[in-house]
């Protein structure tokens, strides 16, 4: 079909809405429309297309076939042209924003993101920490680095590094002991957050599957990082990705006293919008972050 100016832009618009809330209601509430209005630019869509775009029941709008090929590509068009018109502007959308965990934006990103900036000047650089799994579709957050399994609907993911884990203290706590040499020695000493599903995973891959922490004195900290300040403050001993840590291993703030190394099936991973794939910002941090990290692989579609 020759797209011409009468081409009803709008209607897209709301069909790209209605295709991703999969509901007339929730797409008139995001776009100020009334349900009448969004069923009147869908049905002028697809007579101006010819074909059907969403089967219509009670209380539930599904895609069609045509709509399912449809949807993607119009998400991606409204991604680019929104992308270039924040790009003529001073605006949050014009800013590459970065959500990620505490852990890995202080561990890592936050010591090598500089040569990124340095590899593209002219872009703006805002980085977000928490613990919380986003919705790219209520937040501005460009991009996002998880710890998953790399299947989250309707996003890309790229795997980025391994998350494996054990135990590290600093030598001050072990040399009370006189050493960690096996893993029972450990139990001589405090756990820090005893509840987190590490342990006992750690504990079987180390041959000792019966150990019971439940027990011991609660704590939660919240974060790896800060799990690794109370570890380096002779507090108890953590469990941590070592290779978060090896600048404190090297300084000997840290010791990891056994090789046993345990992985619980998750790892990290960088995701975004499958719609916004190749938004220029996305695709150069994408390149960046994939090229630092060695072991990263080819994106994983969801």
């Amino acid at each position: 079909m020759k797209m011409s100016r009468q081409f009803p832009l709008n209607a897209l618009r709301v069909f790209e809405c209605t295709a991703r809330q999969m509901s007339f209601t929730k797409a008139g509430e995001e776009l100020g429309l009334t349900q009448t209005a969004v069923s009147y630019q869908v049905k002028l869509l697809e007579d101006t297309l010819g074909e059907q775009l969403f089967l219509r029941r009670p209380r539930q709008v599904t895609l069609t076939e045509a709509g399912e090929k449809l949807a993607p590509k119009i998400s991606e068009a409204f991604a680019l042209m929104n992308d270039a018109i924040a790009s003529l502007k001073d605006t949050p959308e014009g800013t590459l924003i970065i959500h990620a965990t505490a852990t890995f934006a202080a561990r890592w990103l936050a010591r090598h993101l500089g040569t990124f900036q340095l590899a593209n000047p002219g872009m703006a650089v805002r980085l977000e920490t928490s613990q919380e799994l986003i919705d790219f579709s209520r937040t501005q957050a460009d991009v996002a680095i998880r710890t998953g399994k790399g299947n989250w609907p309707g996003l890309r993911a790229h795997f980025l590094l391994k998350s494996h884990f054990t135990p590290m203290l600093s030598p001050e706590l072990a040399a009370t002991i006189g050493g960690v040499k096996t893993p029972a020695d450990l139990l001589k000493l405090r756990i820090i957050d005893p509840g987190d599903i590490w342990w006992p995973i750690w504990f079987a891959a180390a041959g000792m599957p019966d150990v019971d922490l439940s027990g011991r004195p609660s704590s939660k900290f919240g974060a790896q990082a800060v799990e690794a300040a109370a570890a380096i403050a002779g507090q108890g001993v953590a469990i941590l990705r070592p290779e978060f840590y090896t600048d404190d291993v090297a300084l000997g703030r840290l010791i990891q006293p056994l090789e046993t190394l345990a992985h619980d099936g998750t790892d990290y991973w960088l995701v975004y919008a499958e719609s916004r794939r190749n938004v220029p910002k996305i695709r150069a941090f994408r390149t960046w972050i994939t090229a630092m990290l060695p072991d990263a692989m080819p994106d994983r579609s969801a």
